[in-house]
């Protein structure tokens, strides 16, 4: 079942089973509603969360030990991260939208959201053993010209249907959809096509509201869990995660060493990742139990260590750290006491460190954090930009030490190997990227 995956194989995946994860939860409402549900945000029947949940899994269970309980743990933490983003993401297309009841979550405290996710877990690998090799062969048969046009055009379609949905979503309103279909009346077209989305939303979401007067109140930056604040979050926890690196290096190792994750500046990207992902998907247990964080931390922090390391192997052709050598290690990429340190860090970090931060962010003045927001994220997304293209370079050089264009000559001038060992000692190129 295992073959090498190239980026269309990831497209076409990626589509499969969105459609596939479509048709199950149409199914399954229609049995237990007893009426037809879209269940997707998009008109199209694509269900991405599914897709996005399979084409992880298709780049990470292989390299899981071959025994099918760690890979179904591995299938549960990659679905529950998934699930919660997912949840973010659909709040931030309808701000201020309520949608109504959800499926019990992992990371709720109760037994009944443990349960229910162990059931769909086990479901998702299911099908992963038994429909997967038959995608594979069916991606075979195809001819590379149609499948690579074919995923282009579906992509395309997806892209154009989910501004299509975001500008609805955002220029109208649920109250304004509701007033209209009582008075009736001409429209113009493009308040047919918000009410047109709008009819399908309220189906498939009964619950789904505005948020009321109470709840609007005074507007403050960065209120809740927003993208705003996730942007602080990660920015600050990068800071502090470098910080905290270097002087444990210091301590431990006995000399000063980078761990910066980009060329400029003291900001190590997987602690700032790990912050928002472990902000996200920990968010409902602030008030429940401490041995529920933990377990949440165990599993998203074991799962988030492990994807890091495997996705800097495959786009960059590097490892960056390697537990071979530890006892209850996992590929290399983790182990079982790193796992255990996440679930601790987890309690810290929801019960101690993130109410207080949260707290400050939500202090600045919402003009001034606003601005800095975008400055961030642009100077952020620039260096990360950079600092991958001198990866991908520094990769590259030893089998091929020319350059070939002006960017690669400015890369070779710039970053060359000495500075590269020099910014990150500990980085390992594989040369598989």
């Amino acid at each position: 079942m295992e073959h090498t995956v190239t980026m269309l194989d990831l497209g076409f995946y990626l589509i499969c089973y969105a459609f596939l994860g479509w048709v199950g939860e149409t199914c399954y409402y229609a049995i237990a509603k007893r009426r037809f549900y879209n269940r997707g945000v998009l008109s199209m029947p694509l269900l991405l969360s599914y897709g996005v949940t399979y084409t992880v899994l298709i780049l990470a269970l292989p390299t899981l030990p071959e025994s099918h309980f760690l890979r179904f743990l591995g299938t549960l933490a990659i679905l529950s991260v998934v699930e919660r983003l997912a949840d973010a993401i659909l709040r931030r297309v309808g701000p201020g939208l309520h949608w109504g009841e959800e499926r019990p979550r992992l990371f709720t405290g109760s037994g009944r959201g443990f349960i229910t996710s162990l059931a769909v877990a086990g479901g998702i690998y299911t099908v992963y053993l038994v429909v997967h090799p038959w995608l594979i062969a069916l991606g075979l048969l195809i001819p590379t010209l149609v499948k690579r046009a074919g995923v282009l055009v579906v992509l395309a379609v997806m892209a154009v249907d989910f501004v299509t949905v975001l500008y609805a979503l955002r220029t109208g309103d649920l109250a304004g959809y509701e007033r209209r279909q009582r008075e009736g009346g001409q429209e113009k077209l493009a308040q047919r096509l918000e009410d047109t989305i709008w009819r399908r939303i309220q189906r498939s979401y009964p619950g789904i509201r505005d948020m009321t007067e109470e709840e609007r109140g005074r507007y403050t930056f960065a209120k809740g869990l927003c993208l705003d604040k996730l942007v602080w979050v990660f920015l600050i926890c990068a800071l502090l995660g470098d910080g905290i690196e270097t002087v444990y290096c210091r301590l431990v190792g006995g000399s000063w060493m980078s761990r910066s994750s980009v060329l400029y500046g003291p900001f190590s990207f997987v602690w700032g990742l790990g912050a928002v992902v472990l902000t996200v998907t920990l968010q409902g247990l602030g008030e429940k139990n401490d041995r529920y964080v933990f377990l949440g931390g165990f599993i998203v922090g074991g799962a988030y260590e492990y994807l890091c390391s495997l996705f800097t192997e495959l786009v960059f052709g590097t490892v960056f750290w390697d537990y071979s050598h530890m006892p209850l290690n996992i590929g290399g990429r983790t182990n079982v006491l790193f796992c255990f340190f996440w679930g601790a860090l987890a309690v810290v970090w929801v019960k101690i460190l993130y109410p207080p931060l949260s707290r400050f962010i939500e202090r600045l003045p919402a003009l001034t954090g606003k601005v800095l927001t975008y400055v961030v994220v642009l100077a952020m997304v620039c260096n990360a930009a950079l600092t991958s293209a001198a990866m991908v370079r520094f990769g590259t050089r030893p089998g091929r030490p020319e350059s070939v264009n002006a960017f690669e000559a400015f890369l070779d001038r710039n970053y060359d190997d000495e500075f590269m060992a020099h910014r990150w000692p500990n980085m390992v190129v594989t040369g598989e990227g």
